[in-house]
Parts: structure tokens; sequence; C-alpha cells
């Protein structure tokens, strides 16, 4: 038997749960975990299921399902587990987070394919950290190149198949057009708890506030900064006494977390997008 996942969304109506157990039992599939919501604001229904399949018939499953789904107007997709995610991380001068989803990915929690590292800082910035195995790119990026380096970074994408675009602290605003490129496949660390304190130092602007809670969000990338469907969000509460370089390690430590937690959730087949919000099926 091989492991699957199928994640759909569509039109809430009856007859759907029915309709895909039904089609899994004609293949003679066996559900391993299943888990659904019904969102009675936008009336879209959401599925996420595990599945076995006798060794041979993904391909006929899919081809078979792409006909119920018409009918039932899903967006949905359908992928073998045991293939792994392949994953592009992108940073700045700011490494903590980089090296965070490297030591998750070199220990095993993370199970995905890093296709590149890049950033628009030297690889000798990041001389400390173990790229072993893993393609490095430097792609340095002003003004007047950000056009040809963003066209660069696009091919790379392409070039490597990846399906998912981390931007690890990356400390660039993407243009319209790679954001559009990269619709639902790029998921971005801020930091900050969004919407709180957005742009430039944000703990700074936290402690001139007197802030009593600090936190970080991962949000899918779209073309209004920082507005990006919401995936992963955590605080921690602080005090008086903190200083603003206190409330930067403590970020610091929120961000890894948050960050791995949502890159964890995306390749886990856990998150699906509904309009301006996420559906994240938990563990």
């Amino acid at each position: 038997m091989s492991e699957h996942a199928l994640t759909l969304s569509c039109p809430d109506r009856p007859g759907i749960v029915n309709a895909v157990t039904g089609e899994l039992l004609r293949h003679e599939g066996n559900i391993l975990d299943a888990q659904q919501f019904d969102d009675v604001e936008s009336g879209r229904f959401f599925l996420r299921c595990v599945f076995a399949l006798p060794e041979g018939r993904f391909d006929a499953f899919q081809r078979d399902f792409a006909s119920l789904a018409t009918r039932f107007d899903m967006d949905w997709t359908a992928r073998d587990r045991g293939v792994p995610r392949r994953v592009m991380l992108l940073a700045s001068k700011f490494d903590h987070c980089l090296a965070d989803v490297l030591y998750r990915w070199r220990t095993g929690e993370l199970d995905m394919d890093v296709t590149a590292i890049v950033s628009n800082h030297p690889r000798d910035a990041f001389r400390h950290l173990d790229f072993d195995g893993v393609p490095f790119h430097h792609l340095p990026v002003d003004k007047a190149s950000k056009a040809a380096q963003e066209q660069a970074l696009g091919a790379l994408v392409d070039a490597t198949g990846t399906e998912l675009v981390v931007l690890a602290r990356y400390m660039q605003v993407l243009s319209d057009g790679l954001v559009a490129r990269l619709a639902g496949r790029c998921i971005n660390i801020h930091h900050s708890f969004l919407p709180s304190f957005k742009g430039a130092r944000p703990y700074h602007q936290a402690h001139a506030r007197g802030v009593k809670l600090i936190g970080a969000t991962a949000h899918f990338v779209t073309a209004d900064l920082d507005e990006g469907p919401i995936i992963e969000q955590d605080t921690q509460r602080v005090g008086h006494q903190h200083t603003p370089d206190d409330l930067v390690r403590i970020g610091r430590d929120i961000e890894r977390q948050v960050l791995a937690r949502a890159l964890r959730n995306w390749l886990d087949d856990r998150i699906l997008l509904n309009g301006h919000r996420t559906v994240v099926f938990g563990n």
C-alpha cells in the first residue's frame, strides 16, 4: 500500500463526503485520517484526507477523481506522501530562522527536499551555517537590478522544481509580478504579531508603546505587504523591565517556532486557502 494526501475545497452541498469516500472505496482505498470544515460564512467546504491505496492505483484514482471534482466544482490536490516536497529557502542578513529550518530538516523533523538557499548577501555572511549538500545562490539586488534579480530568482524556482518558497527573514519586498507567479506557494515569517507594528524595527516600536505581548506571524505572501492569509502566530508576555534587545532576543525565538510550525503544516498538507484566510487542520 502507498500513502497519499487529498485536500479539497468547494461550494458546500450535500453528498460531498459520500462521493469522496465512495471514490476511495471504488479504488480499494483505506482512510487513515480525515478532517473537514464547513465555513458557514463563505459557504465553502474544506477537507483533508490521508489514505492508503494498493500499489499502482494512484494514477487511476487521480483520473477518476478529476471527474468527481468537476461535478462538485472542487479545487483539489492529491499527492504521494512518499515523495518529499521541494522547498527553497530565502534569507538576508538575519539567519536565525534559516539556521533553525536547516537544523530541523537535517534531523528529520521537516521532511522535505531543500532545492536551494538564496540570499541577497554573499556566502561569507553565513559562514557558520552548514550548507553542505545544498546549492547556495547569491543574488544581490538594488533598485536598478531588482527586475533582473527577480527574473533570475523565478528562473531558479522553475529550474529546481520548487513547490514552496520560504522567506526565512528575507528582507526584500517582492514585486507584484513575482508575488503573482508564486501565489499560494510563498510563505513569509514576519517579525511582529500582525497586524500591529508593521514595517521596520517592530520590536522597538513595541517597546516605545510599552507592550505586554510580542509575537510573530507566518503568512502567505500577497501583493499587499504583510496582509497575506495568516497561517500561524504566537506571542510571549513581556514587561517593563525588558529592553529592546530583550524583545529582539525573545522575538527571534518566537519567529523560529512559528515558521517551523507553519512549514510543517504545509509539508503535511494541512493548509487550505479560504479567501483572505486559511483553514489549518490540526494534528
